[in-house]
């Protein structure tokens, strides 16, 4: 029996080459989605040959996740085994048949063991570029226990000897659950993520609908893709959102503000969507974070289910969290759909919250000095 600590480093590897473009992202999602797992980076997913089946078998996307979990490595493998059913694996006594998806752990902390019919870390990351790749993609610097070399050391040994079946980088997870591979979903058959379709369609039935008719027959899909984006921050990391986007900048000393970044949230009371503009701000402290970074992180938090004054702390508390700056300020104005088109009807009414850390709580002037930059 081996002891799990709180919470274990782990590289899963997903792979796929049946109905591979829905079946890969909707693994990583269902994985993001798992109470006891936490998915801290994934990689790109990369093409590559399928090894040792037939010479007409697919091409494989492969990607993997770096993860925290609280599960000792046979539950995980258990909890991996539970989502490939419900993708529809089927096991048969060939291992290189086509599959929907096949989830293995390739290592979890420093553990070395065999256990029924696996082992880890997983051979195959030692012998196989599609394995070693993505895993070198989101854990270059770990260390094999066994043969001590690091990931990238051992994909440059692979690369070495097999130029040849170097595997291409196929596609970026551009979303937590969609890849770039689909240009509209919506204009094939596909189911996208059959649980949810199924709620939906039992909605409709509820409020009296017919979803057969015409303009609902593909609603519940429709619908399940919308509400995996505008839901998509509970599965987004602010790791993946920063992406070392962070830069010295020992001049740097006064206040940087970004204004008016457009948000979309929905509020976790009636589930209807609450929006409108925030301005961050904060007062480097050697260090600046990108542009961009700072509407992304806004999106992180915003494409939750929430309350405008959550919403407002989280994001001063990431930026405290990524930046440990001087002190950060911000300020959120939101209208609400649940005031607007129900209840007192008020079309005009706006939200404003805000939230100071550091020197914007404690000195006077640095706030006002931000204050009047949001007006």
């Amino acid at each position: 029996m081996i002891a799990t600590p709180e919470r274990a480093t782990a590289v899963i590897l997903a792979g796929s080459n049946v109905d591979r473009e829905r079946c890969l992202p909707e693994s990583i999602r269902q994985l993001r989605r798992h109470p006891d797992i936490e998915v801290r980076a994934v990689s790109t997913c990369f093409e590559s040959s399928a090894v040792g089946g037939p010479p007409d078998a697919p091409d494989f996307y492969n990607a993997a996740a770096l993860v925290h979990t609280s599960l000792d490595p046979e539950t995980l493998r258990g909890e991996l085994r539970a989502i490939e059913d419900r993708l529809g694996r089927v096991r048969t006594d060939d291992p290189n048949e086509p599959r929907t998806i096949d989830l293995d752990i390739l290592f979890y902390d420093d553990v070395v063991g065999d256990f029924d019919g696996w082992s880890l870390p997983d051979p195959d990351i030692a012998t196989q570029l599609y394995a070693a790749v993505p895993l070198a993609d989101v854990a270059p610097r770990w260390v094999h226990p066994v043969i001590g070399k690091t990931a990238i050391e051992i994909v440059d040994d692979l690369t070495a000897s097999n130029p040849e079946v170097i595997p291409n980088m196929a596609i970026r997870l551009s979303t937590p659950y969609t890849t770039r591979a689909i240009d509209d979903f919506d204009d094939t058959d596909d189911v996208y993520a059959p649980r949810l379709e199924a709620l939906i369609r039992d909605q409709l039935l509820e409020i009296g609908e017919d979803p057969e008719r015409e303009g609902l027959v593909r609603t519940p899909l429709r619908v399940a893709k919308a509400m995996d984006f505008l839901t998509s921050g509970y599965s987004t990391s602010l790791d993946e959102v920063v992406n070392d986007a962070i830069f010295d900048a020992e001049g740097a000393s006064e206040m940087v503000v970004v204004r008016d970044v457009e948000y979309y949230s929905m509020c976790e009371h009636h589930m209807l969507p609450f929006f409108g503009k925030a301005t961050v701000a904060y007062l480097p402290k050697g260090k600046i974070i990108g542009l961009s970074k700072v509407a992304r992180i806004v999106d992180v938090f915003a494409r939750r289910l929430q309350v405008q004054e959550r919403l407002t702390n989280q994001v001063a508390d990431a930026m405290t969290e990524i930046l440990d700056p001087l002190g950060v300020g911000v300020v959120i104005e939101g209208k609400h759909l649940c005031m607007m088109m129900r209840g007192v009807q008020k079309q005009d009414s706006n939200m404003i919250t805000s939230a100071m850390r550091g020197t914007f709580r404690t000195d006077p002037r640095t706030r006002s000095e931000f204050l009047s930059f949001t007006g």
